[in-house]
C-alpha cells in the first residue's frame, strides 16, 4: 500500500471517531515518515506506507488525541512540544495573542509578559516572539507542565528571557515577588466539574487544568483580585473564557475594579476578555 493508499483508508477508518479524519491521518503520517505535511505530498505520496503508520491510526481511532501520538502541536507559528502532563494548545486561544497586539498597537510594546497557568508555555512564548525585546515569566502549579514549558523555551531558543515560577494561584501570597507587568496572558481551567467532555479530552488531557468547580469560575474567583498587584497601572489582562462565562466573569472583573472588553475567536465565540 501506498502513503496515499493508507492516508485514504486511515481517514475512512477515523471518520468514526474524528471530525477531522483527513487531517489526522495526514499528520500521523507525516510524523511516521518523519517529514513535514508539504514534503509529505511533494514526495512521499507514492511510496510504500511505513509499517509504523497502523499503530499510529490505532491509537487514534481509541481517541488519543493527535498532538499525544505525534508529540508537538503548532501554536502562533510555534512548534510546541506537548505530553499528557499539558493541555494541548487549540488556535483558539491564539485569539489572547491577537488581542493583545490590538490593545498595544500605537502603543509602547510591553516589557514584561506574565503567563498563568502556562502549560506547554505557548501564550508567553507566542507573545515573546511578537515582543522580541519583552521578558517573561511562566506560572504554574505542575512542576511536569513547567518541564514542557521550559523544553519548549529552549528549543525556541527563548530561555534568556523567560523564568519558571511553580506556584498554585489556590495557594495564600502566591503573587509574592512576581512583581508587576505590561501584559497578563491567561487560559485558566474554566469547565464545569460536572460538565461532559469529548473522550479525547476527557481521558487524556489533566483535569486540573480542564476543571474550575461547579460553575467553572474558581480560578476567575483566585486570579482576577490578585490583578492589581501584578498589572502595571498601564498594563493589560487578557483572559481566555468559556463560551457561556462572558457575563459572570466580566461579573467577577467588575466586583474588583476593573473594566472588561470582549473579543470574539474567528468562529464569533466570546473567547476572551481584556481587562483594564
Amino acid at each position: 500500500m501506498t502513503v496515499g493508499e493508507a492516508i485514504r483508508a486511515a481517514a475512512e477508518r477515523l471518520a468514526e471517531t474524528s471530525d477531522t479524519a483527513r487531517l489526522d491521518a495526514e499528520v500521523l503520517m507525516a510524523h511516521a515518515l518523519g517529514v513535514s505535511r508539504s514534503d509529505l505530498f511533494l514526495r512521499e505520496i507514492g511510496k510504500p506506507a511505513p509499517p509504523a503508520f497502523a499503530a499510529l491510526v490505532q491509537r487514534r481511532a481509541r481517541h488519543e488525541p493527535v498532538a499525544h501520538i505525534a508529540g508537538s502541536q503548532e501554536f502562533y507559528g510555534l512548534d510546541l512540544r506537548v505530553t499528557a502532563d499539558t493541555l494541548i494548545p487549540r488556535g483558539d486561544s491564539e485569539t489572547l495573542i491577537d488581542a493583545a497586539r490590538e490593545w498595544f498597537d500605537g502603543k509602547a510594546s510591553p516589557s514584561r509578559i506574565l503567563d498563568l497557568g502556562t502549560g506547554t508555555g505557548a501564550l508567553l512564548l507566542a507573545a515573546l516572539s511578537v515582543y522580541p525585546a519583552a521578558e517573561g515569566i511562566a506560572v504554574d502549579a505542575s512542576e511536569a507542565a513547567l518541564a514542557v514549558a521550559k523544553d519548549n523555551a529552549m528549543r525556541l531558543g527563548l530561555t534568556d528571557r523567560t523564568r519558571f515560577f511553580c506556584r498554585s494561584w489556590l495557594v495564600a501570597n502566591w503573587t509574592e515577588g512576581l512583581g508587576q507587568f505590561d501584559l497578563v496572558l491567561c487560559n485558566p481551567p474554566y469547565v464545569e466539574s460536572g460538565a461532559t467532555l469529548d473522550p479525547d479530552v476527557r481521558n487524556f488531557e489533566p483535569g486540573a487544568a480542564l476543571f474550575a468547580g461547579p460553575e467553572g469560575l474558581d480560578a476567575y474567583r483566585a486570579i482576577v483580585p490578585q490583578l492589581g498587584k501584578l498589572k502595571s497601572p498601564e498594563g493589560v489582562a487578557v483572559l481566555e473564557i468559556g463560551a457561556a462565562q462572558t457575563e459572570s466573569v466580566a461579573a467577577i472583573i467588575r466586583e474588583s475594579g476593573f473594566d472588561a472588553t470582549l473579543r470574539h475567536d474567528l468562529a464569533g465565540r466570546p473567547r476572551a476578555l481584556i481587562v483594564t
